[in-house]
């Protein structure tokens, strides 16, 4: 079982995203939090195996939170998720930690395979 957490400031978007992955047997999402300061918060009770990562929220921006985030569990895979496929983000995120960048438009089996390949090393 992948523990999965996810990160977004957009409730909708997150909701959705729950909604699909919890379809999986093989995936338990174990937080859901619009907030780098409320994933933070909730780490060391949840203890995600992967985190999906927003890159753009207000206050703590994803970059911030991977790199918080991985001092405490290094072994945590980051995936980031955004609406900007601009160079700028995926190098920020990358140099934070993340194992991965997807566009907010990719398919469920993109999202899917993502997980599982970052999981497995």
């Amino acid at each position: 079982m992948i523990r999965i957490a996810l990160v977004d400031d957009h409730s909708l978007f997150r909701k959705g995203l729950k909604v699909l992955l919890a379809s999986r047997p093989d995936f338990n999402i174990v937080a859901d939090v619009g907030s780098g300061e409320e994933f933070l918060s909730a780490l060391m009770q949840v203890q995600p195996d992967v985190v999906f990562m927003d890159y753009a929220m207000p206050e703590m921006n994803g970059a911030e939170t991977t790199r918080r985030a991985l001092e405490l569990f290094p072994d945590l895979k980051v995936i980031t998720l955004s609406m900007f496929g601009d160079n700028a983000y995926y190098s920020d995120m990358m140099s934070s930690g993340a194992k991965g960048f997807l566009l907010k438009d990719s398919e469920l089996n993109e999202v899917v395979e993502a997980v599982e390949t970052v999981y497995g090393g």
